[in-house]
């Protein structure tokens, strides 16, 4: 071809390129506008709260610490469920009442592929998100790693960590000054959950500055939430380009580099034995010995892409939900001191002399256990979860929802619901005396969710729960900073705007 043909055929090629961009635009949005319709057919039998037509609801949330009250508004308004708008396409029937529940939850539909889809990158294809046979493998594998037997020696771990924790606040104990909270218990259930699981000891408690996997942690939820409220994030290539994509990956490879430190280091601890019983007689087996080692009918393990996507959901699951938990105890019992008094009282007897906890004493605190669940129900740590139906789904009032449609849970509404719990906003552990507890729909309190993909590490969650409140109470009195209360806001995980305050005097 000549320099002259040249010239001539250019113009065509550009003009062909610019056609079938043109098709694939009109086609591109000819499929989201069949969707909205979709959306809005599909949703027809389910009233809920006017939107805009092209930010849906997302304008109405302020990210001010005031959302949830207006989720609790809508729910009053629409009873069981009504259907939230995130963009003009995307559409979730939001489900707030135990009997709804009930069914979504009963049922094996699998994690929704809108935000899940979002934390993929940064989690893996792990348990919190993966589906079907390889849900059903990966759930079978990881169990063993969540028996009593394995979980035992953690309690001690887990106290170690709380009692590193509450050295530092020692500085705290007599200047009548508030501090933060949610930070030092990020810091110690890191601590712990390393400790625990991977037998590592990172001293990220001691360590000065800002520990960077903690930092990566809170951005990357922070940037999850952002880009599920922005619809033109929805978009991968949208977000990749976008300065808060740049943000995510920076934030994905710091949290990354810290899980591949730690199985490489175990991977090299391993290199002689390759048997959990060999493992077993020179220590106590921890939860990345058993996904190192787990086998499957064929005698298959993890590959190195799955090991480490347990491992990142692991570490943050294990660390982030349970620190938002802990913290918001502790602030409930700083504001209820009648209740803090009893579960102290209740923890002296049981621990007497010792300045530790163990795993029998677990159990022998039921009190002090009623005022965890309470607290979870108030502030569960994971407020929200999502499903996507594949196939039609009827509820327990007769309204249909076809295959496709989106589902949220919202965990926070159905504790708050004024039709299942008397006076929902009084803190009031005998709502879970065994005789109220049987009153009650078993769906009506789901922290860790519940049916067959119900949080496989609550036993783990709720023995640090128990520890890191026995401890505390048995060495500080909790007091509420009426001056800063907590502007609850909804991510990943339960958050405060402006931290979690509290003082603490020594106890004497």
């Amino acid at each position: 071809m000549d320099f002259t043909e040249a010239l001539v055929t250019w113009p065509r090629m550009h003009h062909l390129f610019a056609v079938l961009c043109l098709v694939t635009v009109v086609y591109k949005l000819s499929l989201l506008l069949a969707k909205r319709k979709a959306g809005f057919s599909n949703t027809e039998c389910f009233p809920g709260p006017p939107g805009h037509w092209l930010f849906g609801h997302v304008r109405q949330f302020k990210q001010d610490g005031k959302d949830f009250d207006k989720l609790l508004e809508w729910a009053k308004q629409y009873p069981y469920a009504f259907p939230l708008w995130f963009g003009p396409f995307t559409c979730f029937v939001n489900i707030h009442h135990p009997d709804y529940v009930k069914t979504i939850l009963t049922s094996t539909e699998p994690k929704d592929d809108m935000a899940y889809r979002f934390i993929k990158t940064w989690i893996g294809d792990g348990l919190l998100v993966s589906s079907g046979q390889k849900w059903f493998r990966h759930r079978r594998l990881l169990t063993p790693g969540f028996h009593y037997d394995v979980l035992k020696p953690y309690v001690k771990l887990m106290s170690d960590s709380t009692k590193i924790m509450l050295d530092k606040w020692e500085c705290y104990g007599d200047t009548n000054k508030s501090f933060e909270l949610f930070e030092h218990v990020s810091l110690m259930t890191l601590d712990s959950i390393l400790k625990c699981a991977f037998s590592h000891n990172s001293n990220c408690q001691t360590e000065s500055g800002t520990n960077a996997y903690i930092k990566a942690v809170y951005e990357l939820s922070y940037l999850v939430n952002l880009r599920f409220r922005t619809f033109p994030y929805h978009n991968d290539l949208i977000f990749y380009l976008s300065p808060h994509g740049f943000r995510f990956r920076k934030a994905c490879r710091v949290a990354h580099g810290h899980t591949e430190d730690v199985i490489r280091k175990r991977k090299e601890e391993l290199k002689e034995e390759k048997e959990l019983d060999q493992i077993q007689a020179k220590r106590n087996l921890d939860f990345l010995d058993i996904l190192l080692c787990a086998r499957d009918e064929s005698q298959q393990g993890l590959s190195d892409e799955d090991l480490r996507a347990e491992v990142d959901t692991f570490m943050f699951e294990g660390h982030d939900t349970t620190s938002s938990g802990i913290a918001f105890i502790l602030y409930c019992l700083s504001c209820n001191p009648e209740h803090q008094q009893k579960c102290r009282d209740e923890i002296t007897e049981v621990l007497q002399d010792k300045d530790t906890i163990e795993w029998e004493d677990l159990n022998k605190i039921p009190y002090t256990t009623m005022c965890i669940k309470e607290s979870l129900r108030i502030y569960p740590p994971v407020p929200g979860m999502a499903r996507q139906l594949t196939k039609p789904m009827t509820f327990c009032d007769g309204r249909t929802l076809p295959a496709g449609c989106l589902v949220g849970t919202s965990v926070y509404g159905i504790h708050m619901n004024e039709t299942v719990w008397e006076n929902p906003y009084v803190f009031d552990p005998l709502r879970f005396l065994p005789e109220n507890v049987s009153k009650r729909s078993p769906h009506a309190f789901v922290p860790f969710s519940a049916g067959s993909r119900n949080c496989i590490g609550q036993n783990f969650a709720m023995n640090e729960m128990k520890v890191v409140t026995a401890l505390t109470l048995r060495r500080y009195q909790l007091t509420e900073d009426t001056t800063c209360k907590p502007k609850i806001i909804p991510r990943l995980v339960l958050r405060s705007l402006n931290g979690i305050h509290i003082k603490i005097q020594p106890v004497v």
